[in-house]
């Protein structure tokens, strides 16, 4: 293993100069800055992490609170972490993932141990109860997610109310005037999560000044409790021509119900669907859907957090703007006999 001695002795510097280039804790000349850079590099030097720590007080980990409940699409999350931990990398961060529903208590421990510098929190609810913790932990939070009152709390999202008027209005443009909503699991509404109550609000906004019918029904997922909230929404709604899915595991299951019916996608009935890329284009009918942004979420996230513990970054709400990209599974309302 290469020791800091060895990269001074290749640079021609003393090994405290390394070590200020490698601290920031004093103005090194540009020319022996590159010089010593040079020798990293060329030596394949890494510093110890824990004399690292020491040195700066700082761990260079950030913690991922990740709730992997059973009624949230695992995948999306998952792929969230991913963005955030390689994004980490490329700034000098290791994460450390949280991955039970604590809540409060594993802010806590973070906030009261040292053990990261940073917390990243995601599934934020809209009266999140770790929220009052965050405003007055040591450390900087970034929320994937926004909930109700964003004062004082940096978040990174999906425009999802943008999101629900946005699929509203193409079912509107081609003529449709009954959509459904197949929601997430009952659970995830009663616990007001975030992105599904944002989604729910665009489309009910939308639909009101478009004068659409729309109704709206959570569900499970999954073959059987998709034939109960189909059978239900057709009886209620019977002249249903368009609906809207937010629940990737109902996705493949209505599509196979609506062919059992003789119900053709889209000339009798069109499916837009919020859900990752992935999804959309592996259904059985390629789905008009709006891409829920995994990784550009899981990427804001840690340049938001970073520039939080460099002393560059204020509370700031980042909503990034929905794309709909219009597939096979959409088309004009059937002509009414």
């Amino acid at each position: 293993m290469v020791t800091l001695a060895e990269v001074a002795q290749h640079a021609g510097v003393s090994a405290s100069t390394v070590s200020y280039v490698l601290s920031g804790k004093r103005s090194i000349s540009a020319g022996t800055r590159q010089r010593v850079e040079r020798s990293i590099r060329e030596l394949g030097y890494h510093p110890n992490a824990g004399a690292r720590a020491l040195a700066s007080s700082r761990s260079n980990i950030i913690a991922l609170m990740v709730p992997l409940r059973t009624d949230m699409y695992v995948p999306v999350m998952m792929e969230i972490a991913i963005a955030v931990a390689t994004t980490a990398r490329t700034h000098g961060y290791d994460v450390l993932l949280l991955t039970g529903e604590e809540g409060p208590d594993a802010v806590r421990r973070v906030a009261g141990s040292g053990l990261a510098d940073g917390m990243i929190l995601m599934d934020v609810e809209l009266d999140d109860e770790r929220l009052p913790l965050l405003r007055g932990a040591r450390q900087p939070a970034v929320l994937i997610g926004l909930p109700a009152d964003t004062e004082g709390l940096t978040c990174v999202d999906l425009d999802f109310r943008a999101t629900g008027a946005l699929c509203v209005e193409h079912l509107a443009e081609g003529g449709h005037r009954d959509v459904a909503v197949i929601g997430e699991a009952p659970a995830v509404y009663e616990r007001h999560t975030g992105f599904a109550e944002r989604t729910l609000e665009g489309l009910r906004g939308r639909a009101r000044e478009l004068g659409l019918r729309l109704l709206h029904r959570p569900c499970e997922g999954g073959y059987d409790a998709m034939a109960v909230t189909l059978a239900r929404i057709l009886d209620e709604r019977p002249g249903t021509t368009g609906f809207v899915v937010q629940n990737e595991s109902a996705v493949e299951p209505l599509l196979a119900l609506l062919r059992q019916q003789g119900r053709a996608v889209p000339e009798d009935v069109s499916v837009v669907a919020v859900c990752p890329e992935q999804v959309a284009v592996q259904a059985s009918v390629r789905l008009t859907s709006v891409a829920v942004p995994a990784q550009e979420m899981g990427r804001h996230a840690v340049e938001q957090l970073v520039a939080k513990l460099d002393g560059r970054g204020g509370d700031e709400v980042v909503l990034l703007p929905p794309e709909l990209t219009v597939r096979a599974s959409s088309g004009p309302a059937p002509l009414q006999p």
